[in-house]
């Protein structure tokens, strides 16, 4: 054991002040028609919880994850694969979520990789048989390598795009091997720094290119799940071509990848792009693409991915406001959060999740009472009532012209002001339920 001072987390309710215990996060308790452990399959992020140390750009590691064996070797990867699945049974989180090279020191030479993925790969899924934890997803790391300097499918040269491509090979293999429910692409430095040096229609046709062979040759292997986009604005590249949620679904539309495509939505991401959270899970879900979500949040006062483990209720409810409504991610709930530098103890690491896992239940059983208060969506179908009939039914029918409508204008004269749109009374019951529901 890795943790031996470190026992099962258990739930014990909102009056507890035991630090290792969840206070709202009771897995076995039903809301709205589902346990809480089905709303919210919650996932371990591998590269943060295993592998981040609290090194920044002023300062080195502050976290031991060494897991008693020396970094950079196999046997530091297999410590890693024990730590992961004691830290995740000793959670119930039953999934997790990976990088390539977060579960292997990568070599020099890509075939020694693979060889080493396929090593580790084995030996993770050995921990899979004998405790039940499931992939969440997987994924390419294509961004830290001095080679994807310029991006992976956005590169200007034709041996790193060449690189990327055996990169996403492999890692479709690990996760149809390890039985992953989604891949993942996040273009970490798909974008550009200046225009002046940027063909954009021939970097978008060459990431549009990747992502066709990647889901013909997952789809040849086996893989039935979802292929998923993590939008972000910027950071690292100063403008990236994933910007929001709409930006990319229309990249997905225009490129004919929307059939086998969703939306891996991060908080954290969202906030960059000048959006709530919010925004883009409503954006993704009448899209049909809201997929999965990376759960954290951001700093508003700093203008960076700081990748925070969630605490602000507001924004855990409004999130399960829109994936309730939306019945539900065919994904999960990935913790991609870390702990901040100063939180460098293996209890850090549990009080993490803790914190995290719980401020999602507590969103759920919030976002719940929200919908079963039913003031605000009768209050949202009153307001467009005006559509429900005589004009209004025909614009929404489509069976109006432009010359029917502009005729009915100039009979009626000056339309009278809308209806009050009421948000302060509207965010007045979120308070309500909130603090007094």
């Amino acid at each position: 054991m890795l943790f031996p001072n470190i026992d099962k987390i258990q739930y014990e309710g909102p009056n507890s002040k035991n630090p290792l215990a969840f206070k709202f996060y009771n897995p076995d308790q039903v809301v709205a028609g589902k346990t809480m452990k089905e709303h919210l399959p919650f996932a371990m992020a591998w590269w943060h919880n295993l592998c981040a140390g609290g090194s920044d750009m002023f300062g080195r590691e502050t976290a031991d994850k060494s897991f008693g064996a020396e970094k950079g070797t196999m046997e530091h990867a297999k410590a890693k694969v024990d730590a992961g699945f004691e830290f995740m049974q000793k959670l119930g989180i039953e999934y997790f979520c990976f990088h390539d090279v977060d579960i292997v020191p990568e070599a020099d030479d890509i075939k020694e990789t693979n060889r080493r993925l396929d090593e580790i790969t084995d030996y993770i899924l050995e921990k899979m048989n004998q405790t039940g934890i499931k992939c969440l997803w997987g994924t390419a790391n294509m961004f830290s390598n001095p080679r994807f300097m310029n991006g992976a499918g956005s590169t200007n040269s034709a041996d790193v795009y060449c690189f990327a491509a055996a990169q996403v090979k492999k890692a479709l293999e690990l996760t149809v091997k390890l039985g992953g429910k989604g891949y993942v692409f996040w273009g970490g430095r798909e974008g550009y720094e200046t225009l002046l040096n940027t063909d954009v229609k021939f970097e978008q046709e060459n990431i549009a290119n990747l992502m066709k062979m990647a889901v013909a040759y997952g789809r040849s292997i086996g893989f039935t799940g979802d292929f998923y986009i993590e939008p972000k604005p910027k950071e690292p590249m100063k403008h990236q071509y994933d910007f929001d949620a709409a930006t990319a679904i229309g990249f997905l539309r225009y490129y004919g990848l929307d059939k086998d495509f969703k939306m891996n939505i991060e908080a954290n991401h969202a906030t960059l792009a000048g959006h709530t959270f919010q925004h883009d899970l409503r954006i993704s879900a009448i899209n049909g693409m809201l997929g999965s979500i990376d759960a954290n949040q951001g700093d508003y006062l700093l203008g960076w991915d700081t990748d925070e483990f969630p605490f602000d209720i507001y924004e855990t409810t409004m999130c399960m406001y829109e994936v309730l409504k939306a019945g539900g991610l065919t994904g999960g709930f990935n913790f991609d959060a870390k702990n901040r530098r100063p939180s460098y103890t293996v209890e850090d690491m549990f009080h993490a999740y803790i914190l995290g896992m719980d401020a999602f239940a507590l969103g759920l059983l919030k976002a719940a009472k929200i919908i079963e208060d039913g003031r605000i969506e009768e209050f949202i179908a009153e307001r467009y009532s005006s559509y429900n009939s005589g004009i209004g039914a025909k614009i929404r029918s489509g069976e109006a012209t432009l010359e029917e409508l502009a005729a009915y204008a100039e009979n009626m004269g000056a339309p009278a002001l809308p209806g009050s749109g009421r948000q302060e009374y509207l965010e007045s019951i979120v308070n309500n339920v909130l603090f007094c529901g």
